[in-house]
């Protein structure tokens, strides 16, 4: 199989219990359920606990694992005051990254066992939304809000962000966002942060190494870029913006998919969210978002003969910006959902039982550089060079 220059596309590297993409189908399954279901019945921390222990806790379980996860939120002050000392302007992406490798200065690093990656992993999935939304208050001069036990994951980030308790359907449609975008097998930034675990690195560096992977605008940074495009197209008539872009050679962005041949299910909810809160707040941002939607779906099959649908992106852009979330923070809440499915696949590269266990990733390049012949280039010392 050809495999140069084609970012890995359809190369089998490893196994995997966590998620499953039917890409032909458009169907998304975590740990055997349909994220339909989840998205209907669960809620973001159950679907944490689905990923990292691969089943669905009774209620014992449940009530163990949020009382975990409450008194993990916190982080430490001095995290805090070190966060003033940054520039209020710098990229929320990259004090995110900074702060999770930290947090390997705060706490024990050993994941010698099985049991005890379990425990950072909470640790880490608690604290990645008290980080994000410390910096935006840290940012913007103002204290940051310490997490209320009384609340849930969902709930504890906007309260944290806003300093207002968020209403009840606020939080639910923040929730099944997370719900959505907790795992979605090898993408970038999970193999980013086996890679990383498949050297033994702990769980810090994975997960900070994903963020990275997470931060460029042909991943994460997708659905900020489609904001951003949506805020250009104004009162354009959106018809004729998508015409000239794609006749120009130009993405679309929030458009088209590496894996799903057809709608994105992801995409599938978060349309429909888009459209009522749109009904709600009476902005424009669906409306627009859908004309972009249809538009590029019709010049792409009228300019080049072939189907393409909307992505996870497309809409999660629009329902951010009317939740009042600021841009630049988008990518960010994209990481404190999907950090449940890094450590998910940190813990299973780490303590796969199946056989042979997993190896050190090292793919193999091929060289296309300077050839001198057999025995190399001669150096020459460099005064002889011309």
């Amino acid at each position: 199989m050809e495999t140069k220059n084609t970012g890995l596309r359809g190369v089998e590297i490893a196994d995997t219990r966590i998620s499953n993409i039917d890409g032909e189908n458009g169907r998304l399954i975590y740990r055997g359920y349909d994220i339909m279901d989840l998205v209907r019945n669960s809620s973001f921390e159950e679907t944490a606990y689905l990923l990292l222990y691969d089943d669905l806790p009774n209620k014992a379980q449940m009530r163990r694992f949020s009382s975990k996860m409450a008194d993990a939120r916190f982080i430490p002050k001095q995290m805090q005051k070190n966060m003033g000392n940054w520039r209020r302007d710098a990229d929320p992406m990259d004090m995110l990254q900074a702060f999770v490798a930290a947090l390997a200065g705060y706490y024990d690093e050993e994941f010698s066992n099985k049991e005890a990656s379990y425990d950072r992993a909470i640790n880490l999935v608690a604290k990645v939304p008290t980080i994000v939304a410390s910096w935006q208050r840290i940012r913007n001069g103002r204290p940051p809000v310490d997490p209320d036990p009384s609340l849930g994951h969902a709930a504890n980030f906007l309260k944290m962000m806003s300093g207002e308790e968020p209403e009840r359907e606020t939080e639910r449609i923040f929730d099944t966002c997370l719900i959505l975008h907790a795992d979605h097998s090898f993408n970038a930034s999970t193999f980013t942060a086996r890679q990383v675990a498949s050297t033994r690195a702990h769980m810090y560096s994975a997960s900070s190494a994903a963020i990275g992977a997470l931060s460029g605008e042909l991943h994460g940074g997708a659905n900020m870029e489609v904001m951003k495009m949506l805020l250009e197209i104004g009162d354009q008539d959106v018809g004729e913006w998508v015409r000239a872009r794609i006749s120009a050679g130009e993405r679309v962005m929030g458009m088209g998919h590496a894996v799903y041949r057809t709608y994105d299910p992801r995409a599938r909810v978060l349309k429909e969210m888009s459209e009522k809160l749109a009904a709600k707040t009476g902005d424009p941002w669906y409306a627009r978002t859908r004309g972009v939607e249809e538009a590029t779906m019709a010049e792409m099959r009228s300019q080049k003969g072939r189907d393409i649908y909307p992505n996870v992106d497309l809409y999660s852009a629009s329902i951010y910006y009317m939740l009042g979330i600021p841009m630049d923070l988008n990518t960010p809440i994209f990481a404190i959902s999907r950090v449940a499915g890094w450590a998910a696949h940190v813990i299973e590269e780490k303590f796969a039982e199946a056989a042979p266990k997993p190896a050190l990733y090292r793919p193999k390049a091929s060289y296309v550089g300077k050839y001198c012949g057999p025995e190399g280039c001669e150096y020459k010392e460099l005064d002889l060079r011309g």
